[in-house]
């Protein structure tokens, strides 16, 4: 174990069904080797359902609900993706606001495949350089992003660091620009 990251909290935000289950274990486990503590926030504290793409897979505790959770308490954010997760983060408005509040607080952000629709809804896309799932090209150019096909982005181009990348296959490099990342 490292300790790359000891005395840093990551939040790591997911709605409460719908996540793909490795892009949350796997920077988890990263975040956690370096040292981090990790806290799972949903919009409801409890059961959070992992999905392995579109089978039910293991079952995640939520910590706090996004309406309790203050970015200020964190030092750095994750959003897992999978398309019901984010599809459904980005209708929680307590979860909107957290990630808008952690960009204005320069607190880093790493995302991944889908993820980056609750960055769109949060409207913090714009002049940022990001990639994500190809499908969500449209949408973070409609909302004045630069969207890149490529393993792992990272984009500082605005108050935090912003990491992102595609799709489980990139989870190598993600990880390692995350760690990164919050190591600050």
């Amino acid at each position: 174990m490292s300790e790359e990251l000891a005395n840093k909290t990551i939040a790591f935000i997911t709605a409460n069904e719908g996540v793909e289950q490795i892009e949350l274990t796997s920077p988890w486990k990263a975040a956690t080797d370096a040292g981090a503590n990790c806290v799972l926030i949903a919009p409801k504290a409890g059961d959070v359902q992992g999905f392995n793409h579109l089978d039910k897979a293991d079952t995640f505790t939520a910590m706090l609900a996004t309406s309790e959770a203050d970015p200020a308490d964190f030092d750095g954010v994750v959003l897992p993706g999978g398309v019901a997760n984010p599809d459904q983060l980005r209708m929680d408005d307590a979860a909107v606001g957290f990630v808008a509040g952690a960009f204005d607080a320069g607190i880093p952000v790493a995302v991944i495949c889908h993820g980056p629709w609750t960055l769109v809804e949060a409207d913090v896309v714009r002049d940022r350089t990001l990639t994500s799932w190809p499908s969500l090209r449209t949408d973070i150019e409609n909302a004045s992003g630069v969207w890149v096909d490529q393993e792992v982005s990272v984009c500082d181009n605005g108050p935090n660091v912003l990491v992102s990348s595609r799709k489980p296959d990139d989870l190598d490099a993600f990880n390692r620009e995350m760690i990164t990342a919050f190591a600050g």
